[in-house]
């Protein structure tokens, strides 16, 4: 990590990611980029739909393949890159045939380096294959949820699932979030876990790179009032008052309670929910 002379207070406990270390430095392929509206959390309507986004640095979107459709054609790295868009790093990768690609970076990976999508493909990290070879006790990431359907799960800096068994036609996957599922033996995989596994020890420092960063700030639901949220109201400075937290819509959240749609179509795959709080840390 990178740590500044404090000049201000804010500058203090500031870090950042070594990024000329880390990354290539050759400039984003313009073929692979693409400008995107920014939606500031609004909906068609023009409504929020998602709190505390807007404003931001101008970005430009890469093209990131989540699909690997190259199969059996050997791909080497050209260059690491930053992408806004994403926690993870991002590589360029070039196939033997000539085409140009942006994927995922994972952990260990620099350029030169060659991987392969195939079904035959070698257990080493970088590589693609299908659940059903990947023997149990290897990290993945970038996994599919149906085959075909393009990599959906663990894609974001420094994650990684576990394959913990293979039954019956599917792999029992052992998420980030501690939840165990079960995965067809038909989806495909990579090897490995995603690069930039510092991310998480970045310090922000200050609310003005939050702003940069498209951050708008978050007001404690206590300091409303009643009228504004659950939580509000009250003669000074308040607790919630309430024994369960909730939300601005009077939902459960935080604290270790369970969230989740009770009949979500999804819960027939699910093996072991996932743990929180202590238990979790333990």
């Amino acid at each position: 990590m990178k740590s500044y002379r404090p000049t201000t207070k804010s500058r203090r406990f500031m870090t950042t990611l070594p990024f000329k270390e880390l990354l290539s430095g050759d400039k984003p392929t313009k073929a692979l980029m693409r400008n995107k509206k920014r939606q500031a959390g609004r909906n068609g309507f023009g409504r929020i739909t998602t709190r505390h986004q807007g404003g931001g640095h101008k970005r430009r979107l890469r093209d990131v393949d989540f699909s690997y459709d190259k199969k059996n054609i050997p791909a080497r790295v050209e260059t690491i890159e930053y992408d806004p868009y994403r926690s993870a790093f991002i590589a360029l990768v070039v196939y033997a045939d000539g085409e140009r690609r942006y994927v995922i970076a994972p952990k260990g990976l620099t350029v030169g380096t060659t991987f392969m999508v195939s079904e035959d493909a070698a257990i080493t990290a970088g590589n693609r294959t299908p659940l059903g070879r990947i023997p149990v006790g290897t990290f993945i990431y970038n996994i599919e949820l149906q085959p075909r359907a393009g990599a959906r799960l663990v894609r974001s800096a420094g994650n990684y699932a576990e394959v913990i068994a293979h039954d019956a036609g599917f792999a029992l996957i052992k998420m980030p979030s501690t939840e165990v599922r079960k995965v067809s033996d038909l989806c495909w995989a990579s090897i490995g876990s995603v690069g930039n596994e510092e991310h998480n020890l970045v310090v922000i420092g200050k609310a003005g790179r939050s702003r940069w960063m498209g951050i708008r700030p978050t007001v404690r639901g206590t300091a409303m009032n009643p009228v504004d949220h659950p939580h509000g109201g009250g003669e000074g400075k308040q607790g919630r008052g309430l024994k369960r937290a909730k939300s601005l819509w009077g939902k459960p959240t935080g604290k270790g309670q369970k969230t989740r749609t009770p009949q979500k179509y999804s819960n027939v795959f699910i093996v072991s929910r996932r743990k929180v709080g202590k238990r979790k840390k333990g």
